[in-house]
């Protein structure tokens, strides 16, 4: 076989279209399934009848379809550019960031939804009640967030912020919230304990 032309190889006349040319190679390809030196033959002998066919377009003698790739001509398509990731949040952020199990958002949410009921619904709360419940509510911070990644100091830094941003925050908009909706019955300082609270809570469940 190694005497045979390439036309021969594939069993074509060497008039043959490129139709029928790549029909040939893909029934002997499919023929010797599985023989790599049978299709490493067939793959040599269609690419030199391209060649062939490229050097006789070169010279007048053939019109050669658009669609046929001739071997030097083969290029690897460009790659697809891949589109931008979506922009992640600094690397600081999501090591504070936590994905709490419901556990973790209730028992926490419980706490402060039972400190936040005795400072608002006891009766004629003095300040004492409401630095009481802040304590408890404190505590309660700091021990689940303790217990997420047993760092201390990292817990009561994170409890002490919320707590300052829940006071003052709390303080600002109980003082333009609470005219405009006249809830005599609550203060701005039940009013600040209650957000502090919620800020905690968040903290609590979705940070460590």
């Amino acid at each position: 076989m190694s005497d045979q032309n390439p036309y021969e190889k594939l069993g074509v006349s060497e008039d043959a279209s490129f139709d029928e040319i790549q029909d040939a190679r893909n029934r002997q390809l499919e023929q010797y399934n599985g023989d790599a030196k049978s299709i490493e033959l067939i793959e040599v002998a269609y690419d030199a009848i391209l060649m062939d066919r490229l050097r006789m377009r070169q010279e007048g003698k053939i019109k050669v379809p658009e669609r046929i790739r001739f071997p030097e001509l083969r290029v690897q398509s460009p790659a697809k550019e891949t589109p931008n990731p979506p922009q992640q949040s600094p690397a600081w952020l999501q090591r504070m960031r936590d994905q709490p199990s419901p556990r973790d958002i209730l028992l926490p949410g419980a706490w402060y939804l039972g400190l936040s009921s005795m400072s608002v619904l006891t009766p004629s709360p003095g300040s004492q009640v409401l630095q009481l419940a802040l304590v408890l509510g404190v505590g309660v911070s700091i021990y689940f967030l303790k217990r997420k990644e047993d760092k201390f100091g990292r817990a009561v830094l994170l409890t002490l912020v919320g707590l300052i941003v829940g006071l003052i925050a709390g303080g600002l908009i109980a003082n333009w919230l609470l005219p405009q909706i006249n809830l005599a019955q609550i203060s701005s300082d039940q009013f600040s304990t209650v957000l502090t609270f919620i800020l905690l809570w968040l903290i609590t469940s979705f940070l460590r």
